[in-house]
C-alpha cells in the first residue's frame, strides 16, 4: 500500500516550492526510441524523459521530474523501462496511465501499467536487475519493415560460436573493454548473470536474439559485447579472443560497438513487482 511522501527531487533534496505530501507511482513504460535523443531530459533535442514530463504537466500544471531505472541512449527502445512521478493528488493507477497515453499521442511512447508505490520506492534505486535484447537481422535485403528496430548484418553467423565467445563474459569481470570512454560508473567491474544467444526464423529472415541480464550495466556495455560477438559468428574473431579481449581490461581490445538498432530494455525485476497482480 503506497504512504503519503514529502517530494523530494532524484537526489533527495526538497523540490522547490512543494512542501506538501505527495503519492508516488510507478509507470511501466514502452516507447520506440528512434525519433529519441535518449531517455533523458535534453535542452533542446527529444527525449522520453521529455515526453513524459510533458505529458504529467497537462495532468497537473506544474514542473514534473520522473526517475528511471535506466537512461537508454539514442535509438535504443524499450518495452519494460520503468520510472515513477510524484501528484499532488491521489490518482487512481489505471486512470492515471490512460490519461498519460491520451497526452502522450503521438509520440511513440506508452504506458503500459501504473502502480501506486510506497513513499520510499525509487525506479532506480530499488532495482535489483536489467534485462535486455538485442535483435541481430541477416540478410542481404536492406530491412524494411524492421528498419530501426533490428541490426541487420548481411554475412552469415555461428550461434555455437557466438555462445563459446558469450560463455567468457558470464559472471563477476572488470569490464573495462566493454564500456564506453564516456561512462560515468565509479567501477567498471560488474557480474553479467546472463548472456543467452537463441537463433529464431522470421518471416524477415534469420533473427540472433542476445539476452542480457545483470543487476546494472556499463554505458554501450550491451551493444559493445553484442558486436564483439557478431564478429565471433562471423569467423573474424575465435572464441578465445573475448576472454583476450576481456582479460585485457583496454577498450581498445574491443570489437566493433553496434548500432543502437535493435536494443532494447524488456524488463527491470524488483524484490516485489509494483505491477504484478
Amino acid at each position: 500500500m503506497w504512504k503519503m511522501r514529502r517530494v523530494t527531487g532524484i537526489d533527495g533534496r526538497a523540490a522547490a516550492g512543494y512542501g506538501a505530501d505527495m503519492p508516488r507511482y510507478a509507470l511501466l513504460v514502452e516507447y520506440d526510441g528512434g525519433p529519441f535523443a535518449g531517455w533523458q531530459r535534453q535542452a533542446d533535442q527529444p527525449s522520453v524523459q521529455g515526453a513524459i514530463e510533458a505529458a504529467l504537466g497537462k495532468l497537473e500544471k506544474r514542473e514534473h521530474t520522473i526517475a528511471a531505472a535506466g537512461r537508454t541512449d539514442a535509438g535504443v527502445h524499450a518495452r519494460g523501462q520503468v520510472a515513477h512521478c510524484d501528484m499532488e493528488k491521489v490518482w487512481d493507477p489505471f486512470r492515471l496511465g490512460e490519461a498519460l497515453n491520451f497526452h502522450l499521442k503521438p509520440e511513440p511512447v506508452a504506458i503500459r501499467a501504473c502502480a501506486a508505490v510506497a513513499d520510499d520506492w525509487h525506479a532506480r534505486f530499488s532495482a535489483m536487475e536489467r534485462r535486455y535484447l538485442f535483435r541481430v537481422l541477416v540478410r542481404r535485403a536492406p530491412s524494411t519493415l524492421e528498419k530501426g528496430q533490428v541490426w541487420r548484418v548481411m554475412n552469415p553467423l555461428s550461434l555455437e560460436a557466438m555462445r563459446e565467445g558469450a560463455a567468457h563474459l558470464i559472471g563477476l569481470h572488470d569490464f573495462t573493454t566493454f564500456r564506453s570512454t564516456m561512462c560515468q560508473a565509479a567501477s567498471p567491474v560488474k557480474t553479467l548473470d546472463e548472456c543467452r544467444i537463441e537463433q529464431v526464423e522470421t518471416g524477415a529472415g534469420t533473427e540472433y536474439h542476445f539476452h542480457l541480464r545483470a543487476r546494472s550495466f556499463l554505458h554501450n556495455q550491451v551493444r559493445s559485447i553484442v558486436g564483439t560477438l557478431e564478429r565471433v559468428g562471423a569467423g573474424s574473431w575465435a572464441a578465445s579472443d573475448v576472454k583476450a579481449a576481456l582479460e585485457a581490461a583496454d577498450r581498445a581490445a574491443c570489437g566493433p560497438v553496434c548500432p543502437p538498432d535493435g536494443l532494447y530494455l524488456m524488463g527491470v525485476g524488483y524484490p516485489d513487482d509494483p505491477f504484478a497482480g
